[in-house]
């Protein structure tokens, strides 16, 4: 019981975030009282400092690339072309739009398109003079998108790198697993966000209104250099799967890269354009503090029970079949992370998966389940993941306020199908690569 009030606490301190603590320093308040009152030892943070340095650090540098190529007008430019190739089309702007986000959420992880994307969608709205309710279906499918897409790669989800690193699982072997899966996802959200929006989405736009994409660009230098650095990088994490390098030393090289482009350190002659100043004030650092605490904070609650009473669960799963294993873990972990957060969530599906007895094949759909509930599941309500917390903070700060209940209507209806035919695509695709 101790453990759960002190999670219970934590979570509402991360939330609430009060007198500017911040997401961090509410986790890491947590986890001090979870030493002192003996739910932890000090051997549990070697432990789980294990588990989260590698995803933790990636996901900085992600972030920090995105930040430098936001303010490079990256992803502003590639918005406009998206308008652009609208044709002045509504119906084939929202399916563009959706698309835009899942490659960028492939990329630059979900917190980067929910977050980048969402501002510059909104900007373009305005400019568009969308109603309200036009406006609306194309908020919502941009911070759905970015979620529900975040699976095909390692580096697309903080979730995603976490689950790989604990189960080593190989940058190439996941793609090949999660890439296929991903296109049912995208497949599945077009269609559900399609129907439940199709009578909001204006059928013409006046394509005068928008800008040229290339006025969008800040910085030149940084804009064309993100092409080979992301191709380079890609390349990079499929060739170092084979050695086991950490993923967040090639992330970092990236944005080192980045930096010294943008900060014009091997060109005396120009000034910079953009303020590296306030990239770095913007990255994400409070997260190192978060993954620590918070991770601490569950390892405590799963010691206690939690675990245990999960892995017991999914025993039962596996002796129902593959399907209902599969479908049943990725329901569960959703569950678990719709209530306690997508993050503490995912370790404890990770320690009770790698507790349960089951076969080989079992395992590594359960494996993948979990990511894909994690992944798509926060969605079901707002405290499911932080980046949704966020983005709904950047919404409101933009006068598009909406009500925690009027999202988990929304939520629910729509992630529901598309959570359940993305597991059901795991549970075939997954045995078909597998089979010797």
């Amino acid at each position: 019981m101790l453990a759960v009030l002190i999670f219970a606490i934590t979570l509402v301190f991360v939330i609430w975030q009060p007198r500017g603590l911040g997401i961090g320093w509410s986790a890491m308040a947590g986890a001090m009282v979870a030493l002192a009152c003996g739910v932890v030892n000090w051997g549990d943070v070697a432990i789980v400092w294990d588990i989260v340095w590698d995803a933790t650090f990636t996901f900085v540098a992600l972030i920090i690339i995105s930040l430098i190529l936001d303010e490079a007008g990256f992803f502003a430019w590639a918005a406009l072309h998206i308008a652009r190739w609208g044709n002045g089309r509504g119906r084939l702007l929202f399916p563009l739009v959706i698309m835009l986000g899942a490659v960028i959420s492939a990329f630059f992880a979900n917190d980067g398109a929910a977050l980048l994307l969402t501002p510059i969608v909104l900007a373009i709205l305005t400019r568009l003079e969308f109603s309200p309710k036009s406006a609306l279906a194309f908020i919502i499918a941009t911070g759905f998108v970015a979620d529900s897409t975040s699976l095909p790669l390692v580096i697309s989800n903080l979730v995603n790198i976490v689950s790989a690193n604990f189960f080593d699982i190989s940058f190439a072997r996941y793609a090949q697993v999660m890439v296929p899966v991903d296109m049912v996802s995208l497949l599945a959200t077009l269609l559900v966000l399609w129907l439940y929006f199709r009578r909001d989405i204006p059928s013409h736009y006046d394509l005068n209104r928008l800008e040229k994409p290339g006025n969008a660009i800040r910085d030149r230098q940084v804009f064309y250099a993100a092409f080979p650095i992301i191709a380079i990088l890609l390349v990079a994490l499929f060739v170092t799967a084979h050695w086991h390098t950490p993923i967040s030393l090639i992330m970092g090289a990236a944005a080192l890269t980045l930096i010294a482009i943008a900060g014009r350190w091997f060109s005396a002659r120009h000034s910079h354009v953009i303020s590296l100043t306030h990239v770095f004030k913007h990255a994400p650092w409070q997260i190192v503090l978060f993954s620590l605490g918070m991770y601490l904070v569950v390892y405590g609650l799963g010691q206690a029970w939690l675990t245990h009473w999960a892995s017991g669960i999914l025993a039962m799963l596996a002796t129902q079949g593959q399907v209902v294993a599969t479908i049943g873990t990725g329901f569960a972990a959703a569950l678990l992370a719709s209530i306690m957060n997508n993050m503490p969530a995912t370790l404890i599906g990770a320690l009770a998966i790698d507790q349960v007895h089951v076969t080989p094949l079992i395992q590594q759909l359960m494996v993948y389940a979990n990511v894909i509930g994690n992944d798509l599941g926060p969605k079901f309500t707002p405290i499911g993941s932080l980046a949704t917390l966020l983005w709904l903070h950047v919404l409101a700060s933009k006068d598009h306020k909406i009500s925690w209940g009027q999202y988990m209507k929304i939520g629910i209806v729509i992630t529901t199908p598309v959570l359940f035919f993305t597991l059901l695509a795991l549970a075939i695709w997954l045995p078909l690569i597998s089979a010797p």
